[in-house]
């Protein structure tokens, strides 16, 4: 496979602007006292204006628009209504003919100004005043005033074209968003141990992936847990039955065991119908948890052959984790849930111990009537740990939407017992990502036609061999390598999965169709893939050397379809922030998708590259679509293919 490299080189600033005064004043003011408020305004401003414009160039992403436009319309904020000290800039991208982002503070701050004899006549005035306030950018093209008073501002396409480029030498990490955490959790994944992963996993893994991918691009430590089920009565079962199957059970090996999903349910059912069985099964518990060297290694053998059997599936999909499991977090128990007993938190209850939550009729059982511990016991513990021990800012939960309450009500016992703040805003948080079910063509729950879940192992070979049958009818085919081929097809099968799964809100359900998802048209992996290659083809055929055109070369945005392409390159940054804030993959997805439409049926169509007098420009755009894409497909966890 190619690869397309970036040369790093020193930055240069981009922004450098100055401040105008006020437009108007109030005219209860004298002219005299006016003068003097309005030249220490001025002198005031010149100073903001200077640390505003270091803080864009330095301190900010410079490939963030959204955020430099906010910085300048603070500015004429401050300007405009300078006793409004708690006025945020409110700026958006628009898709109107008026411009490409918009300021929409005018009608918000009529409705707080009206009352305290404001010189202003509504909104439309207020807006006009903060479009007359803007200082001096090269940003800003033009501005204009819509409707109630919103801001329409045209970016500079020359400060277009200059941003792109300094990525281009710079390279896209300089694009990446500045979160206001440096470490999170991110709790994903978590299958049973002696349980296949199926296909109730893909969603999981998947989405908790990119979660943690875009968080790493964002300059966040990112941990990585699975919290496998690894602990609990049901090992006493496996115990037992692996004793009882194979007397030398220290010797036995994964191939001996077998399919595990197999060897769990052969020892449920002799839980279920052995009533001897069943009264060793429960002792196992006990001597296990006791710490008894033979159970204990007896566990650690059936957890490392599960194991082994989880990282197939995590390396087919080039997913990272740290496994700590339930057994992980066992030792902390008891300290914990005598710190919430200690702060009035838990109250005996029909021979149990739990936590009453208001407005929720069940109460949190952390402690059951046997004496035994539960999910909710490991869930607190476990959040104690990364609060405390793990210094986390954020503790992100990845699992299906059945989950939500039990963790709205895990997360509310925490916030009483003072380990996260009450207000959500504030950090350290918790948040649960729920998702949707993965269904059938039949709308139900995606099975096999035995009634059995789907083994994720089985259903990531079927995309990979899917896709490889797919590329073999391909003209080019005989010119691939067998490793290309195979390099390929698992890029796009294993790829075709993932999209498929993360361009959808993750709340909803999704139709898992291979015959959609593998479809090179539409809003797929593989069309997205095949785009990407065509770009990297555009570019092998110039015969120019990328890198050196990089150094040599300038973009220039003339052609319109040009300056849409580069603008919307240069959104990149804010839809990776908004796909982190709120956890949302699909932003990304639908970003991703909305680049591939606009190189290939606007620029590319309307605007020739090779040949073409204006050729070095298109390479560089060129080289800049691809760039982006790549770090998209990056974060969605999808390898890029350069040919095809």
């Amino acid at each position: 496979m190619l690869a397309l490299l970036l040369a790093p080189a020193s930055p240069s600033p981009l922004l450098a602007f100055n401040r105008f005064p006020p437009i108007s004043s109030p005219s209860s003011i004298p002219a005299a006292d006016f003068l003097r408020a309005a030249s220490r305004r001025l002198i005031s401003a010149t100073k903001t204006a200077q640390s505003i414009s270091t803080m864009a160039t330095e301190e900010e992403n410079v490939g963030n628009i959204k955020r430099q436009l906010a910085k300048i319309f603070e500015v004429s904020l401050r300007a405009t209504v300078p006793e409004e000290t708690d006025v945020e800039p409110l700026v958006a991208a628009c898709a109107g003919k008026f411009g490409d982002y918009q300021c929409n503070n005018a009608m918000g701050l009529w409705s707080k100004i009206k009352a305290k004899g404001s010189q202003f006549k509504g909104p439309p005035s207020v807006g006009q005043a903060i479009m007359k306030n803007l200082p001096p950018s090269e940003i800003i093209e033009s501005s204009s005033v819509a409707g109630p008073g919103f801001v329409n501002v045209v970016i500079s396409k020359n400060w277009l074209a200059k941003s792109i480029q300094k990525m281009l030498i710079d390279g896209i990490e300089t694009w990446a968003p500045r979160l206001p955490i440096k470490r999170a959790v991110v709790d994903f994944s978590s299958p049973n141990i002696a349980k296949e992963m199926h296909v109730g996993h893909l969603r999981s893994t998947i989405i908790g992936d990119t979660l943690a991918r875009m968080l790493e691009f964002s300059n966040v430590d990112v941990l990585r847990r699975n919290h496998v089920g690894d602990w609990g009565t049901q090992f006493g079962m496996l115990i037992e039955f692996l004793f009882e199957r194979f007397p030398n059970w220290e010797e036995v090996t994964e191939t001996a065991i077998g399919d595990l999903q197999t060897f769990y349910k052969a020892s449920k059912q002799r839980f279920d119908s052995d009533p001897v069985f069943k009264e060793r099964a429960q002792q196992a518990v006990v001597l296990l948890q006791g710490g008894e060297a033979k159970y204990r290694k007896a566990w650690a053998q059936i957890c490392e052959i599960s194991r082994n059997e989880f990282n197939r599936v995590y390396e087919r999909l080039g997913v990272e984790l740290e496994e700590k499991g339930e057994s992980f977090y066992n030792p902390y128990i008891p300290n914990a849930i005598k710190e919430l007993t200690d702060k009035g938190l838990v109250e005996e209850s029909q021979g149990a111990r739990v936590i009453f939550l208001d407005g929720i009729n069940i109460p949190l059982i952390v402690v059951k009537s046997d004496g035994g511990f539960n999910y909710a016991s490991t869930d607190l513990t476990a959040i104690w740990y990364r609060l405390n021990e793990e210094k986390a800012e954020w503790i992100i939960y990845v699992t299906d939407v059945g989950q939500q309450q039990h963790f709205d009500m895990v997360f509310r016992a925490c916030k009483r017992a003072g380990w996260l703040p009450l207000d959500d805003n504030k950090h350290p948080k918790t948040t649960h990502v729920g998702f949707g079910l993965v269904l059938g063509e039949d709308g139900k729950r995606f099975r096999t036609r035995n009634t059995e879940v789907v083994r994720l192992v089985d259903l990531l070979d079927e995309a990979k061999s899917r896709s490889k049958t797919a590329l073999l009818e391909r003209e080019k085919a005989a010119e691939w390598s067998e490793e290309d081929l195979e390099q390929i097809a698992e890029a796009v099968g294993y790829g075709a999965v993932k999209y498929a799964d993360l361009k959808n809100n993750r709340l909803t359900n999704y139709t898992f169709n291979f015959d959609q998802m593998l479809n090179d048209k539409g809003n797929t992996a593989v069309y997205l893939l095949y785009a990407h290659a065509r770009i990297c083809s555009i570019i092998r055929k110039s015969g120019k050397n990328i890198e050196e055109l990089k150094k040599t070369g300038t973009i220039v945005l003339e052609h319109e379809d040009e300056r849409v392409l580069g603008l919307h390159l240069l959104q990149f940054a804010e839809v990776v922030e908004e796909a982190c804030t709120n956890l949302l993959p699909n932003v990304l997805c639908e970003y991703l998708y909305n680049l591939s439409e606009i190189f290939t049926k606007k620029f590319y169509s309307n605007c020739q590259v090779v040949g073409s007098a204006e050729e070095t420009s298109r390479l560089l755009l060129c080289e800049a679509t691809g760039t982006v894409m790549r770090k998209c497909f990056h974060l969605l966890g999808i390898v890029p293919v350069y040919k095809i």
